[in-house]
């Protein structure tokens, strides 16, 4: 579908100037000449983005702005003048503007910011029309993003989700790695059967056995009947095994008759039982490595390995925040019976400005606790949490200067490897695991540390921005 541009300039130099440098096959051009011309275009129109004038005949920017939020709300607008104010600008961006442009402006300058939206708007509405096929059948959160990584993500979704390959899918814990595996599912030939989730992590060792396999009467003590495993379950459905990585080597052996096999064997059992099953697998762990020191098994993870998903981190797409907030907002606003108007700029950039180890989970947990809090009107600067306002102390804060009175080493040591673990445990969101694998350590071995150093690990505060 082809994109859409309004450009509403009642100046005939500007508006030819403008029509010469988008005027192309792939772009649908509207021009106004006033702002109630521009009003009635947007009625019209489905258009993707209004570049218009401020000072205009009839109507002027602030009005067309005002009318195309209520009227198209999925479209962006962009104002231009040559009387630029601080006031001016101020409005026209607590009213929605997504940018505001001073006259005379750089040509290359106003292409290059109105084909990023352009953009924006159509990945916006594939990441809408994905949602909607997926929220029809599961009720999903949204897949939201902009970005160039999550571009990626989404494409691949598309592409595998009407497959029965084996899916890999890979980043840290809070990214959103069920969510893609629950629109891989729902957007598959299986969607018809429920998507059967287990955390391999979440359950002992000797329970996950019965849990992923069956048992029949009697295997063990308390077997006093027969159950279906959770590959039974997934019989012409799907099975999303979360946590792959914690699964103990003897589980790792018997997944791997499986994926071999199409059969699963009860425990206790002797009859294979055949399933039909598709696997999308995830971990935050990186697997080639812990193939590679012999905790993983070479041979599942090439099983497994068939289509590869990294889910980035928060940090790696800020430029999906503007995205997130708004709709997180919305959600807990409608929720909560909370009266939210938005958010302010600043409080914005300062969400961008975070380092987020918690990832999107995080951001959303902590948009909840803000409209809960703040009740109503808009989410100002102050209403965010201290750990957001107030930058960390940077790692190299910790390193002493020798100066010619010496040092203790060892104390100076000691400090330093104290910061390192903060560090470690602040980028892992607490996760001691994903910590002694940044600083390559067993995680008895930073545990024994952390107690050792009596650091309250729930008290870290972000020492990156």
């Amino acid at each position: 579908m082809k994109k859409s541009l309004l450009i509403a300039e009642d100046e005939e130099i500007t508006l030819s100037l403008l029509r010469n440098v988008f005027e192309r096959s792939s772009l649908i051009l509207h021009e106004a000449r006033n702002g109630k011309e521009a009003i009635r275009i947007i009625d019209q129109y489905p258009v993707d983005v209004v570049l218009t004038d401020l000072k205009m005949p009839e109507a002027d920017g602030l009005s067309v702005l005002a009318h195309c939020r209520n009227v198209r709300p999925d479209s962006e607008v962009i104002l231009m003048t040559g009387h630029a104010t601080v006031e001016s600008a101020v409005n026209a961006m607590k009213m929605g503007a997504f940018h505001y442009i001073t006259k005379p402006f750089i040509v290359d300058e106003v292409v290059q910011l109105v084909n990023r939206v352009l953009e924006m708007t159509t990945v916006r509405k594939e990441n809408a029309n994905l949602r909607t096929m997926v929220r029809d059948h599961s009720g999903l959160e949204n897949i939201i993003g902009v970005s160039d990584s999550i571009k990626k993500v989404l494409s691949l979704i598309r592409k595998v989700a009407d497959t029965n390959s084996t899916v890999l899918l890979t980043g840290e814990s809070g990214t959103g790695k069920e969510l893609v595996a629950r629109a891989i599912h729902y957007l598959s030939p299986r969607s018809r059967q429920t998507l059967i989730p287990i955390n391999c992590s979440a359950i002992p060792s000797e329970l996950l056995e019965s849990e992923l396999f069956g048992h029949v009467k009697g295997a063990f003590t308390g077997a006093h009947t027969g159950r279906a495993g959770k590959f039974e379950a997934a019989h012409n459905s799907t099975i999303f095994l979360d946590e792959i990585g914690e699964m103990s080597p003897n589980l790792q052996a018997k997944l791997l008759r499986v994926l071999q096999e199409k059969s699963v064997t009860p425990i206790g059992g002797n009859k294979p039982v055949p399933v039909d099953t598709r696997i999308i697998a995830a971990t935050n762990k990186n697997l080639e490595k812990e193939v590679a020191e012999e905790r993983f098994r070479s041979d599942l993870f090439f099983r497994l390995n068939v289509i590869p998903i990294h889910i980035p981190p928060l940090r790696e797409r800020k430029d999906d925040i503007p995205s997130l907030v708004p709709t997180f907002i919305e959600r807990y606003a409608s929720e909560k019976s909370r009266h939210i108007d938005g958010i302010r700029k600043d409080a914005m950039d300062m969400l961008q400005r975070y380092h987020w180890p918690g990832n999107v989970r995080e951001l959303e947990n902590l948009i909840e606790q803000v409209v809960v809090l703040k009740g109503r009107g808009w989410i100002e600067v102050s209403d965010l949490p201290d750990k957001i306002r107030q930058p960390g102390k940077p790692l190299n804060a910790a390193i002493p200067v020798l100066g010619e009175s010496g040092l203790d080493i060892r104390n100076a040591t000691a400090e330093f490897e104290a910061a390192l673990i903060r560090q470690a445990l602040h980028l892992s969101g607490g996760n001691k695991n994903r910590a002694a694998a940044l600083l390559g350590l067993k995680r008895t071995t930073l545990v024994e540390m952390i107690k050792r150093k009596r650091i309250d690990d729930k008290e870290i505060r972000p020492y990156l921005s």
